[in-house]
């Protein structure tokens, strides 16, 4: 039975899904190689049906972002999310980092992911998120083959500082998106607070799992109250799955994957009873004013 909404803040905050299998992520890349993942043992189907079985539980809807590669083998799945009233994106075709890519072969990838989910799911997909958030700004030309592809959102420009991905000087909230060829794309950033000088991740990946909850419940509340900017949540089908495989790979790697995956489903309770959530464009559609920016 869906649980009361009374208690929750009137902000709408987004929750999103990026669908992938656990041997896909960025961190296993020079262990597991890509023409290996079908010889791989699947999960990611049963992964996501716990997260949607957890949502209807809660009355939430969410965004998932799912990989054309994992589209394109399991079409049911994506009708599914779809049939249970959630939101579809593209998480990108094979999961490789956008800067390591041509902008043709991106845009090839980007197409081909977009036209395989909506043929599955027989709606229109309007919003993007790149494999580790991998629009940097050496790939910031992929912002205008989204455009050009069609999609009306992109949530790919974290405004922080990391090994793999981030802009730092980005916008931290909702924005239009000057690119660089002129035109605009909304742009949605994963969730950050600041620190004095310092800009830290929330309320996402590997950042919810380590972080204490109190710490999560502390930064949405911030988000929501001080900022009147709505929190943008994610996660991974296989941080709900503590039983997954493990994967010999660097310890830097394993600890970033495996490291208290055991936390996220309490977690997600707990955040869900505590506060509104719902899809990215409900998100986007709720806000009243848009500003245009520029990346710093």
């Amino acid at each position: 039975m869906p649980l009361p909404n009374d208690k929750r803040t009137p902000t709408l905050n987004a929750f999103s899904v990026d669908v992938e299998e656990h041997f896909q992520v960025s961190a296993f890349a020079r262990v597991v190689r890509r023409d290996g993942w079908d010889s791989r043992p699947s999960r990611v189907e049963a992964n996501t049906d716990r997260i949607l079985d957890l949502l209807d539980e809660y009355d939430v809807k969410g965004t998932f972002f799912i990989l054309g590669w994992v589209g394109e083998r399991r079409p049911q799945l994506v009708r599914r999310i779809a049939e249970r009233g959630h939101e579809i994106g593209s998480h990108g075709y094979s999961h490789r980092l956008i800067y390591t890519q041509t902008p043709d072969e991106f845009r090839d990838e980007a197409v081909r992911a977009k036209r395989l989910l909506e043929d599955a799911c027989g709606c229109e997909v309007r919003g993007h998120r790149a494999a580790s958030f991998s629009i940097t700004r050496q790939s910031l030309w992929a912002l205008d083959i989204l455009v050009e592809a069609g999609f009306a959102y992109d949530s790919s420009l974290f405004p922080v500082v990391h090994d793999l991905y981030g802009i730092p000087g980005a916008p931290r909230g909702i924005c239009r998106l000057k690119t660089p060829a002129g035109t605009t794309i909304l742009e949605v950033p994963p969730s950050t607070l600041r620190l004095g000088k310092a800009i830290v991740p929330v309320a996402g990946g590997g950042y919810f799992r380590i972080y204490p909850y109190w710490v999560t419940r502390r930064a949405v509340r911030r988000l929501n109250r001080d900022e009147s900017m709505p929190a943008i949540v994610y996660l991974h089908p296989w941080e709900v799955d503590p039983g997954q495989p493990r994967i010999q790979a660097p310890i830097k790697s394993r600890l970033r994957h495996y490291s208290r995956l055991h936390t996220t489903e309490p977690k997600l309770r707990r955040l869900f009873r505590e506060f509104s959530f719902g899809p990215m464009q409900a998100v986007i559609d709720r806000e009243r004013s848009i500003p245009q920016r520029l990346v710093a």
